[in-house]
């Protein structure tokens, strides 16, 4: 057996508050791994609800990696959240129109973060909220409640608000090491006769399979 069907949206039975969620999302500017599921009684299935200010015309990009667990109501503000800072007031007056349009911000004067980033086996915490722009590296855990406002390296555990680095889960020549096994990108096959090793503390032992 190679496990679940990474195209069955509901992959626990009598579970549907549990989804892959790449089967679901719709907006071509989120893209999402195989494996990584949403877990939200509410509505599982409707995950870009908590992709917020994510308008097409901006064109930024929320890419979510292979093997995630996002817990319920994780959210990703985008960068369409974005005021105008530099000027005396940040009221958005241009977006109302009947005149007001005549203040419409030229290209370069808000702020842009550029895409968001979520590497490979990440786990979020209930209700954290990832800023716009940011990079969360393979491995990571994002700790419940958290405001994620910066970089969070690969195999880094972070927490608070905003978010800082509470301690690496391993040592970095482990980490540098876990990077190029890389085992989410092993063929599933590859992946299932290794779910010991990989659930495993023995990272010398996970290399040994490449």
């Amino acid at each position: 057996m190679n496990g679940p069907s990474p195209d069955n949206k509901h992959p626990m039975q009598g579970y549907p508050q549990v989804c892959f969620i790449k089967n679901t999302v719709t907006n071509p500017n989120i893209i999402v791994g195989d494996y990584t599921y949403y877990d939200d009684p509410e509505d599982s299935e409707d995950f870009e609800r908590n992709v917020l200010y994510h308008f097409p015309f901006i064109g930024d990009k929320l890419v979510i990696g292979k093997f995630c667990a996002l817990a319920r109501g994780v959210r990703f503000i985008m960068n369409g959240a974005n005021h105008k800072l530099s000027g005396i007031s940040t009221y958005p007056f241009q977006i109302f129109g009947n005149g007001w349009e005549k203040v419409m911000p030229k290209p370069g004067d808000l702020p842009y973060k550029g895409d968001t980033i979520i590497g490979n086996d990440v786990w979020i915490g209930y209700e954290a909220l990832i800023m716009p722009g940011v990079k969360i590296g393979n491995g990571a855990v994002i700790s419940s409640r958290s405001v994620v406002t910066a970089d969070i390296p690969s195999y880094m555990i972070a927490g608070g608000n905003p978010a800082r680095p509470i301690k690496s889960r391993f040592e970095p020549h482990v980490v540098r090491e876990l990077e190029a096994v890389a085992w989410w990108d092993w063929p599933i096959d590859k992946i299932s006769r290794n779910l010991e090793k990989i659930v495993s503390a023995d990272v010398a032992a996970l290399s040994a399979c490449q």
